[in-house]
């Protein structure tokens, strides 16, 4: 998926790729999208959830053998 902006944070593990994700998408405008690629498993359900909570919304998830790539859209300001 094509994306606006992409934050990659393999390497870093939880809480570590919800807070670069939380900080790039205050600087975005309303419907821009990100793409945020981590290796840390836990990022699956937490974006999900950080999703919820922040009243944005998720656009889906893939992976191969080495990252997990997820998608999110700004729909709050």
């Amino acid at each position: 998926m094509e994306t606006d902006f992409t934050v990659d944070t393999v390497g870093l593990f939880c809480p570590v790729p919800i807070i670069e994700a939380s900080k790039k998408i205050k600087e975005m405008k309303t419907g821009e999208t990100l793409t945020v690629i981590s290796d840390d498993e836990g990022i699956k359900n937490d974006m999900s959830n950080w999703c919820t909570m922040t009243g944005n919304e998720f656009l889906g998830m893939s992976e191969n053998e080495s990252e997990i790539s997820v998608f999110v859209k700004k729909t709050v300001q």
